[in-house]
């Protein structure tokens, strides 16, 4: 089970793309945004592929479809951020904090979600890929750093993750943990 706690978190990669992010340096807490524009879901575009969810959801059962879109928009702030959040706290040493004026806010720009699946017999992990910008607060446009953080991996041990939100929050939980630590690396 450790060998594949490792393989899970190994596969992520986290490069910074412009900028350094020397300034985070002694930096003890963060504000964090989450942004969704642009998104790409699969092959699709978000509309594309909330639609035609939508869509075969309640073809099957009258109403299954219409929740399921809320539930697409609401696992956002529910389940992703949250999650990302705690483990970006646990490994960076970091608090964030949505509603502060920390000189610095960090902007997790999802850019791409896989949901994968998990129909007993076989499965498929979620993924996420995203931007990380590292902006002033007083100023968004002075942009100090970009990173990418890529091949996030989402599924549970045991293979009870057979909602999707589920295997996606387990992405952000990965995306979380990995950029935590490597902040912490970089910094320290």
């Amino acid at each position: 089970m450790l060998a594949v706690a490792a393989l899970t978190v190994n596969a992520q990669k986290i490069k910074v793309k412009e900028g350094s992010i020397a300034a985070l340096k002694g930096t003890t807490s963060l504000k964090v945004k989450f942004e969704y524009d642009d998104l790409k879901v699969g092959g699709k575009t978000e509309t594309e592929y909330v639609a035609e969810k939508t869509e075969a959801y309640n073809k099957k059962e009258a109403g299954k479809g219409d929740t399921w879109a809320k539930s697409w928009v609401s696992d956002r702030e529910g389940r992703y951020e949250k999650h990302f959040e705690d483990l970006f706290e646990k490994q960076s040493g970091m608090e964030i904090d949505k509603n502060s004026s920390d000189k610095y806010t960090l902007v997790f720009k999802t850019r791409f979600i896989e949901p994968g699946y998990n129909i007993y017999v076989t499965r498929k992990n979620a993924e996420v890929d995203a931007e990380v910008w590292i902006v002033e607060t007083a100023n968004p446009s002075n942009v100090i750093a970009k990173l990418s953080v890529e091949n996030c991996p989402g599924r549970t041990f045991g293979g009870n993750d057979y909602d999707t939100g589920t295997r996606i929050e387990e992405a952000y939980e990965v995306a979380g943990k990995g950029l935590g630590k490597y902040l912490k690396k970089e910094l320290n």
